[in-house]
């Protein structure tokens, strides 16, 4: 196997990496402490091209691999995963389905100036009844010949006050069950719809989470992305990629709070020596770098399966299940490296701590990873 990354990747990387530490590290402890979302850098972002990495030029975007796209999730998480989020999310799961099952008219309208960062999106599939059981949509989308009526309620929204355009997921024809989900393209403005307060969250404060209230929102017929019925298949095919960003974010937060720990492990002295050479410490960073390691070939390689337009499942669902444990794990013992110093926020690593929880539970809890894992290998 080879896993030399080429040059394109290294500088794209190295871009990324750049980017986080001098657009994103400066303001991100005020960000976390006041919720504040990260306008101005992720604007920057989008000029960058990374709003819209995977999509090709033809739509405004970057026409880069995946590959290229985990890298680059993994440097802003190191610093800033309020920021790599809104990546995630606008790459993975909206601009995805956009261009893998949206119509030419869709791409042309919504798509182009998503994947250009001139907008972010959202993706809208949880509700308060349903979460990670999709089937059981209870937002309903009634077809009225030119329009569908939009009502219900979407909770735990990324982007959910920036976004301009919104893929929302909505129940047709109850009857049928999972094969009458359809999936609608929603602009923000359209009359009776309406978002919720900011939630006051415990990590990844400055990512604006919000439920969403749809109440008689007419969304036009042109707006239903795939045929009638599409919907839970075209949530499930999206979500597969979504799991590939966030056990990159979950990488990311991991090897940042590795890094910090190593760093302060070789300075920080004990008993006439840095805390680095005695054994216990020692010990801890090895095992936190091992780990690390481990999680970013699963996470490479999900990357890899999903350029050469192999089956990813079960690749992205391992590493999404292994990389946000290591993103647990590796961040309390970052704290833990750092002693009392880590328990406050100016040495950064009680937020990635904080933020690494979110990746257990997002796009599939481990326990949702841990039943498309045994499904995939009983089959």
């Amino acid at each position: 196997m080879l896993f030399q990354l080429s040059e394109e990747q290294l500088m794209i990387q190295q871009a990324a990496r750049d980017f986080a530490q001098h657009e994103l590290k400066p303001g991100v402890i005020e960000r976390d402490e006041h919720q504040k979302f990260p306008a101005e850098q992720v604007k920057k972002l989008g000029e960058l091209g990374f709003l819209g990495m995977m999509v090709s030029e033809k739509f405004g975007g970057s026409g880069l691999d995946a590959v290229s796209y985990v890298l680059v999730m993994e440097e802003l998480s190191k610093v800033d995963a309020s920021a790599s989020v809104v990546v995630s999310v606008n790459n993975s799961l909206v601009c995805y389905g956009l261009e893998a099952y949206g119509s030419e008219f869709q791409k042309e309208k919504y798509l182009k100036p998503l994947a250009s960062g001139q907008q972010i999106g959202a993706f809208c599939l949880s509700e308060p009844e349903a979460g990670s059981d999709a089937t059981s949509q209870q937002t309903t989308a009634e077809d009225k010949g030119d329009y569908y009526l939009l009502n219900g309620t979407k909770n735990w929204i990324t982007n959910g006050s920036n976004a301009s355009t919104y893929l929302v997921i909505a129940q047709t024809h109850p009857d049928l069950k999972h094969k009458g989900i359809n999936a609608f393209i929603v602009e923000k403005g359209m009359e009776g719809f309406t978002i919720g307060p900011k939630e006051n969250k415990m990590g990844i404060r400055g990512s604006d989470t919000h439920s969403l209230m749809f109440n008689d929102v007419k969304v036009p017929k042109e707006n239903r992305i795939g045929e009638d019925g599409f919907g839970f298949k075209f949530a499930m095919k999206t979500l597969e990629g979504g799991r590939i960003g966030i056990a990159a974010q979950a990488l990311g937060i991991a090897a940042g709070a590795y890094e910090l720990a190593l760093a302060y492990a070789k300075q920080r002295k004990s008993f006439g020596k840095p805390i680095a050479e005695h054994q216990v410490i020692a010990f801890k960073l090895a095992d936190m770098a091992t780990s690390i390691e481990a999680a970013r070939m699963l996470v490479y390689k999900a990357a890899w399966l999903k350029d050469q337009g192999l089956p990813y499942t079960l690749a992205g669902s391992m590493a999404k299940l292994y990389a946000s444990k290591v993103a647990m794990d590796v961040t309390v013992e970052a704290v833990q490296v750092h002693g009392g110093y880590g328990f406050v926020k100016e040495y950064h690593v009680e937020r990635l701590m904080r933020d690494a929880k979110i990746t257990q539970i997002y796009e599939g809890t481990s326990e949702i990873q841990q039943m498309v894992i045994s499904r995939e290998i009983l089959r």
